[in-house]
């Protein structure tokens, strides 16, 4: 089968899904090509992948960093650009096949909304767009005919198990985490816990941001979130398991009992490849699973009581609205003082409980009122935390 090269715009090319999905690009030169790269700060490394990937185009979001990649990459063909305006215009370029979203956070909304508006397929990495406005985003998708391919681990191994299954009936799926670094302490135990100590993940390597949330069970609140607007669920059909092996990547039970469930090593170039290449599977170099190598997968049930921001997350699902934006923008500004060693581990639910029992309550929000919502949310948890 000739398969044609599909030109991807590579949005937060600097972090680490956007690197391991240049190594997936660079792996396959004849199906796929880096047609745009966009940093936010990082101008160093972007001009460093522009000169190896030779995009069309790069965007760096940081204003005040343009002159320094545009002349840098002055003896090259690449366009620069930079600013936000920038970053969703770009996104409008008619060679653009698949826009890969690997923005960190609430950022990665606007140029999302841009990329399904210009008619272009989503390969999803930033779940916070979904869960900050879920029910704009799919349904702005459902009318523009463009289809998101999940790129999380979890999100990619439910998408894989319904393959061939897109007529039957979910009874629900399960979501598998790792239980990050302190899976089985209690909170006694966490009150101390360093940044240092939060960032060491057990099976994943990531960004400083979703390492934390990871560690504080946010991330699996936010994938939940996710599949709920991803796969057209109710909050009952999500669960979710501990998989302190991080082999099984997620599972999917349909109405009849049986459960398929998607299997392999830990590696995030697997999911972004299948993004990239789905209806087909590319060929890959990547480490197999030895089952000899793991002679027992093993299983448990989330702490919710220690770890409270899953049950925070399923608890912005249930009340909808402008609920899970309100926990998103919470949690992004609880992670980042914990980052700067402003508050305590245990310190982040608190503020994003608070937040969510304090915040405007709005059932059936706009656009504007996310936007509204995500920015006092933030003030409110600067005075919380302050």
């Amino acid at each position: 089968m000739n398969t044609p090269q599909k030109k991807i715009a590579v949005l937060g090319s600097t972090g680490s899904i956007g690197i391991q999905a240049l190594d997936v690009i660079a792996s396959h030169p004849d199906l796929l090509q880096a047609e745009v790269l966009t940093a936010n700060h990082n101008a160093s490394l972007l001009i460093e992948q522009a000169r190896k990937y030779n995009p069309n185009a790069v965007v760096i979001a940081n204003e005040s960093l343009y002159e320094q990649v545009k002349q840098v990459l002055a003896d090259t063909d690449v366009k620069v650009y930079a600013g936000e305006n920038a970053l969703c215009s770009v996104l409008q370029m008619d060679s653009i096949d698949i826009v890969l979203t690997a923005l960190v956070g609430y950022s990665g909304l606007k140029p999302t909304i841009s990329a399904i508006e210009a008619g272009k397929s989503i390969a999803l990495a930033n779940k916070e767009t979904l869960v900050v406005a879920g029910d704009l985003i799919t349904r702005l998708a459902r009318e523009k005919g463009v289809n998101i391919y999940p790129v999380d681990s979890e999100h990619s191994a439910i998408f894989q198990c319904l393959v061939g299954e897109f007529h039957n009936k979910i009874e629900k799926i399960i979501l598998t985490a790792s239980g990050g670094p302190f899976r089985g302490k209690k909170r006694d135990a966490l009150a101390a816990v360093t940044k240092a100590q939060a960032l060491k993940h057990p099976n994943w390597t990531m960004g400083a941001k979703v390492t934390i949330d990871s560690a504080t069970l946010m991330n699996k609140g936010l994938e939940v979130i996710e599949a709920k607007w991803l796969f057209g669920l109710t909050p009952d059909q999500v669960d979710v398991v501990v998989h302190p092996q991080s082999i099984i990547h997620s599972l999917v039970q349909f109405e009849d009992g049986s459960i398929k469930a998607q299997m392999g090593l830990p590696d995030m170039r697997l999911p972004i490849q299948f993004a990239f290449s789905y209806p087909e599977r590319f060929k890959s170099d990547f480490p197999r699973f030895d089952f000899a190598q793991y002679p027992s997968l093993t299983f448990e049930k989330p702490d919710t009581e220690t770890f409270r921001n899953l049950a925070l997350a399923f608890e912005a699902l249930k009340k909808a609205g402008n609920m899970p934006c309100v926990l998103n923008a919470a949690n992004e500004i609880a992670v980042e003082a914990f980052l700067k060693d402003k508050i305590g581990f245990l310190k982040m639910p608190e503020v994003v409980e608070e937040c969510m029992a304090k915040m405007h309550f709005v059932p059936n929000p706009t656009l504007e009122d996310y936007v509204n919502t995500d920015r006092e949310t933030r003030i409110k948890a600067y005075e919380l935390i302050n």
